[in-house]
């Protein structure tokens, strides 16, 4: 017989008497143990995925910039990041775009928002403003939904849109992205400031009715 056949025969010998020798108890805890890892694996893949942020920052800036010129300047109390892309802001966030003499042509403000990376559209709402500086023009609705590839804003819901002498309002509204031209889609009214020369401000000026033409 060779050496490595007795070896061999050796070995399975060795291997069936330490079978023979191992404690009943023994071999129930190794059952105890695989049964437990089986048990933690199903647990692992019957876990339900976390949906919430990757990462949240505190007084967040972004800067959007051309050529080396500032067009954009975001500010937000908070910005929580999502593994999908998507961007939430629960305090919400106020933007700025300035022109290339760095002076502030629109703005923007919310009290919430929401971007969608796969539509790349922003929802806002309450207390949602948007101001044009070149025409005076001020936007209030509830909900707004800011399309910034598009550069456009729209919704659905009431309107109220302040300009120098005049206030109009409605339900529904599209507008460019710096809101120096916009419709309403569902006009319901339009009124006319008083005049007060003691007031700078006419956007706090009480309201009256355009009277009609006859």
């Amino acid at each position: 017989m060779s050496e490595d056949l007795r070896t061999n025969i050796i070995s399975k010998r060795n291997i069936a008497a330490a079978w023979k020798v191992i404690p009943g108890r023994f071999l129930v805890l190794i059952l105890w143990v695989i049964l437990i890892a089986c048990n933690q694996r199903k647990d692992l893949v019957d876990a339900p995925l976390y949906e919430g942020p990757l990462s949240s920052m505190d007084s967040a800036i972004t800067l959007l910039s051309d050529s080396g010129i500032v067009v954009m300047k975001m500010n937000a109390p908070e910005q929580s990041n999502f593994e999908n892309g998507d961007r939430e802001w629960p305090k919400g966030f106020n933007i700025e775009w300035f022109n290339s003499r760095g002076q502030v042509t629109s703005y923007f403000k919310a009290n919430y928002v929401y971007f969608t990376k796969e539509d790349e559209l922003y929802r806002a709402e309450g207390n949602v403003i948007v101001r044009s500086n070149s025409k005076n023009d001020e936007l209030n609705t509830e909900e707004l939904f800011w399309d910034q590839k598009g550069e456009k804003f729209y919704t659905d819901k009431f309107v109220t849109i302040k300009s120098e002498d005049e206030v109009h309002t409605g339900e529904g509204m599209q507008s460019n992205q710096d809101f120096t031209e916009y419709r309403i889609l569902k006009p319901s009214g339009t009124f006319t400031l008083e005049d007060d020369p003691n007031r700078s401000d006419a956007r706090d000026i009480p309201l009256q009715p355009r009277p009609n033409n006859q």
